[in-house]
């Protein structure tokens, strides 16, 4: 296993100006922050035009340094720093009008570069620049936000000058030895990129130095700004490998198969409650302090698999990350634990199947309601940055007092994590046929739109008893499956409800619903974009038939006259 090591070299002078305008920042956080978040390198250069560029600059920097590693470890980089961009954007220029009456009160410009596992992310704003040294070779990683008007230059983007904010964002795959180097106009502007690249490849092992060059050697050629430069160069990457990642999993060993009255970690085992092949539920009472729990092991067949591991662990980490009503509650356990296992709040009830085997002709409020519930846990996950993948009636849960709540989410994808360079593939089809969106068996990623169709198909099977497309989809069947209307299996259905079911299970998910909300909103009220008008076979088959049998006759009889 090799974790990350870098070395840094930063320098920064005001110039010739009275004020340095100038801010840079990186930081390289302890674990498991740098697993899950990654190390943050920021540059800014505040607005020499504006009130208080210098501040501008500061705040840009020392925001998104603290404000990122604020973000959930399961949001990806680019929703964590755009979401950090955007409201830092909207506080500048707010403060700007408010304080300084213009929106040129609080402007800067912005590069942040995001290392996250083999992964750079770059997000950029205004006239900083990033360069990327490689194998000797110098590039310009970004784009510089200006126009040329009247014989002066101008930025055409930058942080707090407009309410609105577009940021660039770019992607790179880094490898050992990479050097990267952030620099504000001051320097890039009075040093050539030879220059640049020169002094990076004879000082690689001084950056301090290399920095001080840069600036100096700006300053010499007569920059009239602040000159900043921060660079730092990778040395090793945080990776692991298979046997170190394998070991990992491995720390805590595969409990027994439990019996009632065996006590694990000090939760004696009350009754098993589930088990498959792949995990065993059992319901559990805290000897400590008397309370019911779900404890949930993994089957003993599958110790020696690290994928199957690796997915029960993160149910685990996936269910501490998620606040919901309508969500199973992951507990934190109040003893070291021995086993590998992981406790959950214990729910009486019944899972959604057994509900809909009980109610086969549910009335639509009910329907409504249990759908609106599901979809509400839903959101939980998509707040995090989570697609369950394996929505079905067995992991609903509905209580006592009608309450819904998704029990299971070990198939779940999370962005965050996806992102982390592991040495196992976790891209894997893990939901159940019945259930999974068309994108799934087309070998595709899924996305929030994935759990919007089978939250669809059990939509529609509540209500009809049985699939939109007649039968399972597979990857030999899509192109010639279509969509069979429930009204012909309820009676009582609009027909508005009808079509919003369509559109939640469409093959093509650019066609469904982007949201859960809109998808709700149109099973409650009709949607005046639906066309809600009948054909004439499905209002009236008889007069269909009657008419069809008439109009052939007509053309069967012009035929004849024309001979």
């Amino acid at each position: 296993m090799s974790t990350l090591e870098i070395s840094v070299g930063q320098f920064s002078d005001a110039g010739v100006k009275p004020v340095n305008e100038d801010a840079i920042g990186l930081h390289v956080p302890e674990e498991p922050l740098l697993t899950n978040k990654g190390m943050v390198a920021v540059i800014a250069d505040g607005m020499s035009g504006a009130a208080d560029g210098a501040k501008a600059s500061r705040v840009c920097v020392s925001n998104f340094l603290s404000d990122y590693y604020s973000t959930p470890d399961s949001w990806s980089v680019k929703s964590s720093a755009v979401k950090i961009l955007t409201a830092l954007n909207r506080w500048l220029y707010s403060q700007g009008q408010s304080i300084y009456g213009s929106s040129h009160g609080l402007v800067s410009t912005l590069s942040a570069l995001v290392l996250k596992s083999t992964t750079a992310h770059i997000f950029h704003v205004g006239d900083t620049r990033v360069f990327l040294l490689r194998d000797g070779k110098l590039q310009t990683i970004t784009r510089d936000h200006r126009t040329h008007t009247g014989g002066r230059d101008f930025l055409t983007r930058a942080m707090g000058i407009e309410l609105s904010l577009d940021v660039d964002h770019q992607v790179i795959a880094v490898q050992p030895g990479d050097t990267f180097l952030m620099t504000t106009d001051g320097v890039h502007e009075w040093v050539t990129d030879a220059s640049i690249r020169e002094i990076l490849l004879e000082q690689h092992d001084d950056l301090i130095g290399a920095s001080r060059s840069l600036v100096q050697m700006a300053r010499r050629n007569g920059s009239n700004d602040n000159l900043t430069a921060q660079v730092f160069t990778v040395h090793t990457l945080a990776k692991q490998d298979q046997e170190s990642y394998y070991n990992e999993l491995t720390a805590l060993p595969f409990p027994p198969l439990l019996e009632p009255g065996y006590v694990l970690d000090g939760y004696r085992v009350m009754r098993e409650i589930h088990a498959n092949k792949r995990t065993q539920v059992y319901l559990v009472t805290d000897e400590a302090s008397g309370n019911q729990l779900i404890m949930k092991t993994p089957s003993p067949n599958y110790s020696d698999e690290p994928l199957y591991i690796d997915l029960f662990l993160h149910e685990e980490w996936i269910g501490r990350r998620l606040e919901s009503p309508h969500v199973m509650k992951v507990i934190e356990p109040e003893r070291p634990r021995q086993w590998l296992y992981y406790l959950a709040e214990y729910i009486e009830g019944q899972t959604l199947r057994q509900w809909m085997n009980d109610n086969p002709e549910p009335t639509l409020q009910r329907f409504r309601e249990i759908i609106d519930e599901t979809a509400a846990g839903l959101r939980a996950f998509q707040r995090m940055e989570m697609i369950h993948q394996d929505l079905k009636p067995e992991n609903i849960m509905i209580t006592g007092d009608g309450t819904v709540k998704i029990i299971d989410f070990g198939s779940a994808k999370v962005a965050g994590l996806a992102e982390i360079e592991v040495p196992i593939d976790r891209d894997v089809l893990l939901g159940t046929e019945r259930y999974t969106a068309p994108e799934y068996l087309r070998g595709l990623s899924g996305t929030n739109r994935s759990d919007i169709f089978s939250l669809g198909v059990i939509a529609y099977e509540m209500l009809t008893g049985t699939l939109p497309y007649s039968m399972v989809l597979s990857t030999r069947n899509l192109n010639r499956v279509k969509y069979q209307s429930a009204m012909p299996f309820n009676q009582e259905l609009p027909r508005w409800m009808d079509s919003a079911m369509a559109k939640s299970v469409a093959l093509d998910p650019n066609f469904r619903y982007e949201s859960l909300s809109e998808f709700i909103r149109d099973l409650t009220h009709p949607n005046k974009g639906f066309n809600v008008t009948q054909p004439l076979m499905q209002r009236n088959p008889v007069a269909f038939w009657r008419g069809t049998t008439i109009l052939l006759g007509v053309l069967l009889l012009i035929s004849l006259i024309n001979r």
